[in-house]
Order: structure tokens, then C-alpha cells, then sequence
């Protein structure tokens, strides 16, 4: 596993010890960056269910100018912390050790321009998650929201108060990209 492009672009990163994560694939992680744009100006970026930390180590590198991961196991928080230290960019990223929903109400107020949801496949409530970021204000006016999920996750032709930019599958998992719908 290595950061595909950018700042940190070849770095290796460590996995998270044991079966409890599903890190992304690179070729999957590159593709899934390449389609939101391959490269950002600044802005802040949210990696829930975060692992290994590399999907918000990724956006750093392509110019997000910090990111936040969250997750809940001690091995997923010590991993990240790590592969963060590895870059020498610890100024650049803010970790918290909490599930997911309980850290999303202890960010609300702050906006994002990208959110990031790679949720364990068992456990997928993406949309009641994309539901809660638009309650509490979490995505900024133009940000996108990213979520890798399994294909058992069926969504709906119209996600009340998102836009549909893409969808795309690999194999056991569906990506799907979104932003915030134009209120009328």
C-alpha cells in the first residue's frame, strides 16, 4: 500500500494489524482520486472509517491543505498515526479515536470539502450517514462526498439533498461520488 500521487507520492504506508480493516486497493484508491478531479487547491478533507489513514493521507498529498481521520479500534488510530508520522506532516492532520457518529456530532460546525466513507461492509448506514453530514452542515457548498461500500448496498435513483456526479464498481465494491444538491 503507497500514496499514488502527489506530495508523498511512492511513500509505503503500514497496514493496521489483523482482519478488522478492508485498506483500499491503489489501483481502486488512484481511480477513485482521478475521478473526483486528480489533484485539489487547498481545502479540508474528512476520512470516516479511516484504517490505515491513506485515503485522507492521499488528499493531503493531492493538495488538501488538512485532513481528519476518525475510526474506532486502537490498532486502526496507532496505524495512522504512524503512516502520519512517516510523511513528517503531523501539523497537516487531526486524528480522533471515536465511531464515526459520535465523532460527525463533535464536528459539526466545521465544513468539509471532501468526505470520505469507507464503512466495514457489515456495518454500512451510508445513507443515514449522508443524511447526518447535511443535518450538520459538514460538507461545504461545492464539496463532494466520496463512499466506497459493497454491492449489497442498493441506492436510490435520488439521494434527498445530493447530486449523483458518479458511480462506478470493482469487483465486491461500488463507488459512488456526490455533492450537495443546489437548494431551489
Amino acid at each position: 500500500m503507497r500514496v499514488i500521487s502527489g506530495e508523498f507520492r511512492g511513500r509505503r504506508l503500514d497496514a493496521v494489524s489483523g482482519d478488522q480493516t478492508r485498506p483500499t486497493a491503489d489501483k481502486v484508491k488512484e481511480s477513485m482520486f482521478n475521478m473526483l478531479g486528480p489533484y485539489f487547491d487547498g481545502g479540508q478533507a474528512l476520512d470516516l472509517y479511516a484504517g490505515t489513514g491513506a485515503l485522507g493521507i492521499e488528499a493531503v498529498s493531492r493538495g488538501m491543505v488538512h485532513a481528519t481521520a476518525v475510526d474506532r479500534q486502537f490498532a486502526a488510530i496507532k496505524t495512522i498515526k504512524a503512516n502520519i508520522a512517516k510523511l513528517g506532516a503531523e501539523a497537516r492532520f487531526t486524528v480522533i479515536k471515536a465511531p464515526v457518529d459520535k465523532a460527525l456530532d463533535s464536528l459539526a460546525g466545521q465544513q468539509f470539502d471532501l468526505i470520505m466513507a469507507d464503512p466495514p461492509y457489515a456495518q454500512q448506514e451510508v445513507l443515514a450517514q449522508l443524511a447526518r453530514f447535511l443535518e450538520l452542515e459538514l460538507l461545504a457548498p461545492e464539496g463532494r462526498v466520496l463512499l466506497e461500500t459493497g454491492m449489497d448496498v442498493v441506492y436510490p435513483d435520488e439521494i434527498p439533498g445530493y447530486v449523483q456526479l458518479r458511480r462506478q464498481t470493482y469487483g465486491v465494491a461500488q463507488v459512488l461520488i456526490l455533492k450537495k444538491a443546489v437548494e431551489a
